[in-house]
């Protein structure tokens, strides 16, 4: 959902930057996850405030600066069963993740390795033993998401 990129002020309130469609997004949930190598603790949030380029939160517990930064790199996650079910087209990035991708000639493109955001669209990032390739996330070029079967179909080439 987003990750601790330091600390703001001198009072533990932590400074972040959040993966979701809306930065603000992430505020709605009371209670986040931080932590790193799959290693994670709960944290209730206490307060929170939105700036024109970043967000804020103080954590129960984290008092202090030192505290605060601390967190820094910290990965912040929300259980899922607390989030809403995706729409209809919609999906969330970690679904995503591990998905094989096959074009319309039925090549293998690879698998699905992570997303990020541009501007313009998402990108996938789909690598295979030698190839890493960037596969807009769109809906011309994505033909079919089949989470069951743990496919993706696209319009790309192999040469792309």
């Amino acid at each position: 959902m987003g990750y601790v990129n330091g600390a703001f002020g001198i009072q533990g309130w932590i400074s972040l930057v959040a993966d979701t469609e809306h930065a603000d997004s992430l505020l709605d949930y009371k209670v986040w996850w931080l932590g790193r190598n799959g290693v994670f603790r709960a944290y209730k949030v206490v307060d929170s405030h939105v700036q024109p380029k970043k967000l804020g939160a103080k954590l129960e517990g984290v008092n202090d600066r030192d505290a605060a930064f601390a967190l820094k790199g910290c990965e912040i996650s929300i259980p899922r069963s607390s989030m809403p079910a995706a729409g209809e087209g919609e999906y969330y990035w970690a679904d995503l993740i591990g998905l094989a991708v096959f074009n319309e000639q039925g090549e293998r493109l690879g698998v699905i390795e992570k997303l990020f955001e541009t501007g313009a669209n998402d990108v996938i990032v789909v690598k295979d033993e030698t190839t890493e390739r960037l596969v807009p996330f769109v809906g011309h070029v994505v033909l079919d998401v089949n989470l069951e079967t743990r496919v993706m179909r696209v319009d790309w080439g192999l040469d792309y």
